[in-house]
């Protein structure tokens, strides 16, 4: 089973990563971009064959590792 996660800084916290691409796309002639957020995706390959086991263990990946939760949100696909 397959499980990709996104992550993602929360609304207002500040993204300078975001803000640098969104200017270079700028210099680049790329007109009409106001706004640049910058993630990750992570993805796993699980042994888990249960959808709703796989789910929760990957939550918990997420809540212990994976992202930040003070400053990240995070959604989770299981395939």
């Amino acid at each position: 089973m397959k499980a990709r996660v996104h992550v993602m800084l929360k609304n207002g916290v500040l993204d300078p990563q975001g803000e640098a691409v969104r200017h270079a796309l700028g210099s680049l002639g790329f007109e009409g971009v106001d706004g640049v957020r910058q993630g990750k995706v992570i993805e796993l390959d699980l042994a888990e064959t249960d959808a709703a086991k796989a789910k929760a263990t990957v939550t918990e990946m997420c809540e212990k590792l994976l992202a930040n939760t003070v400053i990240e949100s995070y959604s989770v696909e299981i395939a």
